[in-house]
């Protein structure tokens, strides 16, 4: 998988991340506003269209944090010796979205049952999960954060063969912050190092 990420075009990475759940939202939204016909209610029928938001968010983060797995530990046989990374901090980092992640999945699935069925313990529950989710959601932030400082420090350890310092690599973070826009520019260059 991480050769394939490296070795992917930007075009690529690019429907993956942002054409293609776009696309779906798109489809989305047309199918919610056609459902309302002038004067009745709208047709219940497009509430099958957000069975397909856990497959955009996967398709999203998967694609996203497959491409940050990729980059921070597949460039790392290029940073030159002496240079050390916190890669094991990376990977534990990269895992915290994954388990909120799963958790918001899981308090959606007993939300939606408990309201489909009335029940009152579903409720509570909720509760519960909204205790944990809150905290986690915030620090998964973080994580996002220093998943864009490694993957962007990372790259550009590779590029000048040095240690580096934020300075040196502020740009490469925000073009991944941005990343629909800064995967036509970041990922060309990794395709250069890996074909180097």
């Amino acid at each position: 998988m991480i050769k394939k990420f490296l070795k992917a075009q930007h075009w690529q990475i690019f429907i993956l991340v942002f054409a293609l759940p776009f696309f779906l939202q798109i489809l989305i939204t047309i199918s919610l506003f056609s459902s309302f016909n002038e004067g009745s209610a709208p047709d219940p029928s497009f509430l099958n269209w957000f069975k397909l938001f856990p497959l955009i968010m996967l398709l999203y983060l998967g694609t996203t944090l497959g491409w940050f797995w990729s980059v921070g530990n597949g460039l790392q046989k290029y940073i030159p010796d002496g240079i050390n990374l916190k890669i094991k901090k990376f990977r534990i980092f990269l895992f915290i979205p994954v388990v909120y992640l799963l958790l918001i999945f899981l308090l959606f699935g007993v939300a939606s049952y408990g309201f489909s069925s009335g029940s009152n313990a579903a409720g509570g529950t909720v509760g519960i999960l909204l205790l944990f989710i809150i905290p986690l959601h915030l620090f998964s932030m973080f994580c996002m954060f220093y998943l864009l400082y490694f993957v962007s420090k990372t790259i550009k350890t590779v590029e000048l063969k040095r240690s580096v310092t934020f300075s040196d690599f502020v740009g490469e973070f925000f073009m991944i912050w941005f990343f629909p826009i800064g995967v036509w520019f970041i990922q060309p260059r990794i395709n250069k190092i890996i074909s180097n």
